[in-house]
């Protein structure tokens, strides 16, 4: 099988992608490669602390390869952070970055571009699928997630915090992409049939940042299956 690095979010694309790229068995998933807030060890755009993250890594029995960003990073700090981890990977005989974008053509192009000028290829194990049957499958799946952060501008602010379930999904507003595919939510899984044990996560404080994303902090506790 061909090795390849998953970029890796946390949530559901990203969950979804892992599970059809096993599926398939065409590739290696040799390990995880995020992005986080320097300054405040999160997620960078989840708002998940770091060390949820490695918890998640561990459950997942993958290796996590982790770029800082700094605080108000701009394109130009993203491109020459993620260039130098890229051409780690490269170095390692990896030539091949997967993503769980699922229909934003100008995402893929600039993904398709950056993974070029370190002769990488990028591949989107999700692309072209309905959104609608993706979430439907994630839940029938058996993955748990929450979302941790929502933009206001286009659903409600208390959805932060909510499971990600079909409840939810009969609740999103008319135009609301089920996977949140143009920024509406961003998830974080915490159990299903990938992780060797489900994270205990609690939801916790919510902050409304720039007057308009709202984020749910979520912290975690040793749990048993």
């Amino acid at each position: 099988m061909t090795p390849l690095i998953l970029s890796w979010s946390g949530g559901k694309d990203s969950m979804l992608a892992l599970d059809t790229l096993l599926a398939e068995g065409d590739y290696e998933v040799a390990g995880l490669l995020t992005t986080l807030n320097r300054a405040h060890g999160r997620i960078s755009m989840h708002g998940v602390r770091e060390a949820l993250l490695d918890a998640q890594a561990d459950a997942l029995g993958l290796p996590l390869r982790k770029v800082y960003l700094p605080e108000k990073a701009n394109n130009d700090d993203y491109a020459a952070a993620m260039g130098a981890a890229l051409a780690s990977i490269r170095s390692d005989g990896i030539d091949c970055v997967a993503f769980g974008d699922i229909f934003l053509a100008d995402i893929r192009a600039y993904r398709e571009a950056q993974m070029a000028t370190v002769d990488m290829r990028a591949l989107f194990p999700l692309w072209g699928r309905s959104t609608a049957a993706l979430a439907q499958t994630f839940i029938a799946r058996g993955f748990r997630a929450v979302l941790t952060c929502v933009d206001t501008d286009a659903i409600s602010s208390d959805f932060a915090g909510r499971a990600y379930d079909r409840q939810l999904l009969d609740d999103l507003p008319s135009g609301c992409d089920p996977c949140g595919e143009n920024g509406e939510f961003h998830t974080f899984v915490y159990d299903g049939p990938l992780l060797r044990a489900p994270l205990a996560v609690a939801t916790g404080e919510r902050v409304l940042r720039d007057a308009r994303f709202n984020f749910c902090d979520l912290t975690t506790f040793p749990a048993n299956r």
